[in-house]
């Protein structure tokens, strides 16, 4: 007895933990920078970790009324109706309803390319097939309309990212629309804004309450530091908001990230700083970093270094982890997820004594120090004069 044929589905790789590392290259975990996997240096909202504290003894119970209570909390603060709020274990868990609501088997999407892997993974779990449309690096990794449509063929789901990881790059909520309009009365279009706090853009969330073809996913992860008790949220179109009683998994979320949800939700400052120091780091590292690197709207920024693994691999021996891109099949790449101020500035005097090392020449592709829109001046990195202060961080 053997399990189902999984040859054609492939293991996510997530980026590597601080403890993993750290016993890999003989280094105090504590000495260690990781700017891998797009978490939230500043930890969890405070009012979340007292929530969850305050409700620990009560986890016996199944979570029923805190499941309610975020729903309705969510639809208030998206002026959606609750049953629209489909909460789901992670960001990921909800890509996993809206495949269990939207695909027949054998059923086609549409997902960019490079773009989140989960995408197609979640899709061939549900035993649909997975068609791509090209993000040009020349056209700096755009979601051009004209792209999607050309690749559709009748997909029943198109996925866009705004921001898009790993490049940070934003769609507009015109480019939206045209696509929206350019496709089949039954495919839906997702607009993944993992990301969106840190977007200086509005959400499209407007679309869900406008549209029945248009669906937005959140996560509680990013801004709000909760990316370990897995909470993501799927904001659907009302006229289909019902399939979420359908399809969900019984008690799906669990009472502590309920509970941490409902405060976190409340701690606006938290979000706000999360998002200026994000903000901070994003323009230092697109500023001082001695290669090309691409404007973001995300909590990352990627950057252009050659051999992205040599250059993985040598950062990490001297203590900073960031994520080699070739997993998004851009094996020239990094993405550098925002730190504090004291984490962000030690991984750019790294990576730049890594590039310095590899290429003296600048042949990288990017700016050579103290060239014009980034680099090094004579006395290192220049931190920008304002921006949030990391009290606490350093």
């Amino acid at each position: 007895m053997q399990p189902r044929d999984l040859s054609a589905l492939t293991p996510y790789e997530a980026g590597r933990g601080i403890e993993e590392v750290a016993r890999e290259v003989g280094i105090d975990p504590d000495d260690l920078v990781k700017l891998s996997s797009n978490e939230n240096p500043h930890g969890p909202s405070p009012a979340a970790v007292e929530a969850m504290r305050e409700h620990a003894d009560g986890v016996h119970h199944y979570p029923k009324a805190a499941h309610a209570d975020l729903q309705d909390a969510l639809a208030e603060r998206w002026d959606l109706a609750p049953e629209q709020v489909w909460l789901a274990n992670g960001g990921d868990g909800a890509l996993d309803y809206l495949a269990r609501a939207m695909l027949d088997p054998d059923d086609p999407v549409l997902v960019p390319d490079p773009g989140f892997a989960y995408y197609a993974m979640s899709v061939r779990y549900h035993h649909g097939r997975v068609n791509t449309y090209p993000l040009h690096k020349e056209e700096d990794f755009e979601q051009r309309p004209e792209h999607v449509l050309d690749a559709y063929d009748g997909e029943r789901v198109v996925y866009l990212i705004s921001p898009h990881s790993p490049t940070g790059r934003e769609i507009p909520r015109e480019a939206i629309l045209e696509i929206a309009d350019g496709v089949d009365d039954e495919t839906v279009v997702l607009v993944d804004e993992a990301y969106g706090a840190f977007s200086e853009a509005p959400s499209k969330v407007d679309l869900v309450r406008e549209r029945d073809d248009v669906a937005v996913l959140r996560t509680f992860s990013k801004s709000h530091g909760l990316a370990g008790v897995r909470l993501g949220y799927l904001l659907a179109p009302e006229s289909w908001a019902d399939a979420y009683a359908r399809i969900n998994t019984p008690f799906a979320v669990n009472e502590l990230a309920l509970r941490a949800g409902l405060a976190a939700l409340e701690d606006d400052d938290h979000v706000e700083h999360s998002v200026e120091s994000a903000t901070w780091a994003r323009e230092f590292i697109h500023d001082n970093l001695a290669t090309r690197t691409w404007p973001s709207q995300g909590n990352f920024v990627l950057a252009e270094v050659g051999d992205a693994e040599a250059v993985f691999e040598a950062a990490k021996e001297r203590g900073v982890i960031v994520r080699d891109a070739s997993s998004f099949g851009l094996p020239g790449c990094i993405r550098i997820t925002c730190g504090t101020r004291a984490e962000t500035t030690r991984a750019v005097e790294v990576l730049n004594e890594v590039l310095a090392m590899r290429d003296p020449h600048g042949a990288t592709g990017g700016a050579p120090p103290d060239a014009a829109g980034g680099g090094f001046g004579m006395d290192g990195p220049r931190p920008p004069t304002d921006g949030p202060d990391d009290v606490g961080d350093e």
